[in-house]
């Protein structure tokens, strides 16, 4: 299944392998690289060859096809090495879980694989739900900020928060986006501005460090991230920097909507203060490209997920409807 409206497809399985368009290299090279393992796909998962919450949920999901297909008595293995990955985006262990029920009941590689193709179509299915409900939310002629990537190349396709700016612009109700490049990966700069260019949205990329010049400037309606976990109370862990969004956004009375779908809510967490967020290598803030630009010996702190308070959160957007503003017992009926 793909999104006939949308010309990015990120994640391809085709005869038995899974093919991942390479967002190391994007926007300057599109490539493809093949997985034909569970350890081809968990190491495109950590390297970030893949990523976005949704899509990791997903190409993990074909990785454990890939492991039965070869060895059924492989799962197990497969499943630990795909589950270490990557810890903080909730949607690879649901999707885990998912694919695990499947097998033990059947033992059938065959199930397997169409419970896989059944993940990768819902999530399409559930980002054009999502990309409805939080549209309506947005008054006609409005100005949107987003943060990293949340688009097609995050997803199964259209996208979470950038899937409702999609929709809400083509609706007429979004004027001029606003993207910020998102350290130190530079999602924003790389990718989000890619696909607002190829979907012919108008963008602007700013700096992190400018936004709150650019809402003490312009009116900014709505700050609309996507999620990698989201607690039983509404509390959000989203890419580094989406805490401090939150916190000049209420200062400068723009709003706040996060958009996930329903397998980004972890239930088991009361708030967000116990979810898992990932450091990773000093590398990454001290070298651009494998370019040093810190001095040698220079140490680093590189946490990859915040997580914002839900009291900070205006709405909250899934495939299962809206709660505005997230509370555990809103939340908790929206999910049944």
């Amino acid at each position: 299944m793909s999104d006939k409206s949308n010309t990015v497809q990120a994640i391809q399985w085709q005869d038995g392998v899974l093919r991942l368009l390479d967002q190391r290299l994007l926007p300057l090279e599109e490539r493809y690289i093949d997985c034909r393992n569970a350890e081809d796909t968990a190491t495109a998962i950590h390297e970030m060859v893949v990523r976005g919450a949704p899509a990791i949920g997903i190409a993990a999901a074909f990785g454990l096809v890939l492991a039965v297909r070869a060895d059924p008595t492989l799962f197990d293995a497969a499943e630990k090495v795909l589950a270490e990955s990557r810890p903080t985006a909730i949607n690879l262990h649901w999707a885990l879980r998912r694919m695990r029920a499947i097998w033990a009941a059947s033992f059938n590689a065959d199930e397997l694989e169409a419970e896989a193709v059944a993940i990768f179509e819902e999530d399409l299915a559930q980002n054009l739900k999502m990309a409805e409900f939080g549209a309506a939310l947005i008054a006609p002629g409005s100005k949107v900020l987003t943060h990293c990537n949340t688009g097609a190349l995050a997803t199964g396709g259209h996208g979470t928060a950038l899937g409702v700016i999609r929709t809400a612009w083509a609706q007429g109700r979004i004027t001029q986006v606003y993207n910020t490049e998102t350290r130190p990966w530079l999602q924003g700069a790389r990718l989000t501005a890619w696909e607002l260019m190829r979907e012919g949205i108008p963008g602007k990329l700013i700096a992190d460090g400018a936004v709150a010049h650019l809402m003490s400037t312009t009116k900014i309606d709505w700050v609309i991230v996507g999620a990698d976990r989201i607690a039983a109370n509404g509390d959000t862990a989203n890419k580094i920097g989406t805490h401090m969004l939150a916190v000049v956004a209420r200062h400068y009375g723009a709003k706040f909507m996060v958009v996930a779908p329903s397998g980004t809510f972890d239930l088991s967490m009361a708030d967000g203060s116990g979810i898992p967020i990932e450091e990773r290598t000093a590398r990454e803030l001290t070298e651009f490209k494998g370019s040093q630009i810190a001095p040698t010996g220079m140490q680093a702190f590189n946490p990859v997920f915040d997580v914002t308070p839900a009291s900070l959160i205006d709405a909250v957007v899934c495939e299962r409807g809206v709660v505005t503003p997230p509370t555990t017992a809103a939340i908790g009926a929206m999910l049944g």
